[in-house]
């Protein structure tokens, strides 16, 4: 038996989300003493997908039809579920993204798996199978016993420290048969915000909110954003206010965010955003308020005004590289 891992890969590049996915399956490997195996869709070259090796996969099985460039949820399914079967692996490992998450439940009706979605930790198997899984966005965890002989793990971000000590994987081509009936739903088009970075793949995340008192102040959070290879966000009231578009908005009812650091500055910490933002790694607060409810949920926190702090930030930032 193997493990087989769904990867997916965005600009030529294998996604860091999806490394960690890698990762967490090579301890799982090793802890049931199982080979690594990785499959990866659509164009991208194979020293790239190579790369999978430094976090713990041995193989990467690759279906280089460009019909699966566009990421049809159906097509990755059929791809995915031909791979399981034709590798022999009991476990699929993924990482909980959107696309993961409806090529998982697809897969879990189709390949007869038990699935596990916000995955944290290495499932305990004396007695069962115990999966330890995130829940009301990172406020709690539940253990969850899946009883299939087949298994889909969807592992949370940010859940796993990222392996990197691996050798290069090789590389194999993987022949699958897609029926047209794969390909019924067709993605016509695809409109991306202009942002450098993506605001939901990004590893730091610098937010403003109404502190930062207008518009036309927000040169200050993206140049400390840009000194910091991060994407932007805001708060709700912000994007409702019109100072930002609302794809930038951070929180429950907007873009919900879980890089290894984020940064609010001029947010009070409503409950509606850190619901958004509390799987994040570590969180760092820039308020002038020190009774700001954001500072009970911060590892680090700042209090002072925020249009002295940031350009003495970036300015220190800058300087150091």
């Amino acid at each position: 038996m193997s493990i087989l891992v769904y990867i997916e890969h965005t600009e030529g590049a294998i996604k860091k989300t999806s490394l960690e996915a890698v990762s967490y399956a090579s301890a799982l490997g090793e802890k049931e003493g199982k080979e690594v195996v990785a499959v990866a869709l659509g164009k991208i070259e194979d020293s790239a997908l190579a790369k999978a090796g430094s976090a713990g996969a041995k193989k990467v099985l690759h279906v280089a039809d460009e019909k699966l460039n566009d990421g049809v949820i159906q097509a990755h399914a059929s791809a995915v579920g031909q791979a399981f079967e034709q590798s022999g692996a009991d476990t699929l490992v993924l990482a909980k993204s959107s696309l993961g998450d409806a090529v998982a439940a697809r897969l879990s009706v189709k390949l007869k798996a038990g699935l596990a979605s916000n995955v944290v930790a290495l499932p305990e198997e004396d007695g069962g199978y115990k999966v330890r899984r995130s829940i009301y966005t990172g406020k709690a965890f539940t253990d969850t016993v899946i009883t299939t002989d087949n298994k889909i793990l969807a592992v949370k971000k940010n859940a796993v420290a990222l392996k990197s000590d691996g050798a290069d994987a090789a590389v194999e081509t993987l022949e699958v048969a897609l029926a047209e009936g794969d390909f019924a739903a067709k993605i016509t088009s695809t409109d991306k915000a202009t942002d450098e970075i993506s605001l939901p793949e990004a590893d730091i995340v610098v937010s403003g909110g109404r502190g930062l008192k207008g518009p036309e102040n927000w040169n200050l959070i993206e140049d400390l954003a840009k000194a910091m290879g991060a994407a932007t966000g805001c708060s709700k009231p912000v994007s409702d206010s019109g100072w930002r578009p609302h794809h930038e908005h951070v929180g429950q009812t907007g873009v919900k965010v879980a890089p290894s650091l984020y940064v609010a500055v001029g947010i009070s910490g409503a409950i509606q955003h850190l619901a958004g933002v509390n799987a994040s790694k570590y969180i760092l607060v820039i308020n002038k308020d020190p009774e700001a409810p954001f500072f009970k949920a911060a590892d680090y926190g700042i209090v002072g005004d925020a249009f002295e702090i940031l350009p003495k930030l970036t300015e220190a930032l800058k300087a150091i590289k």
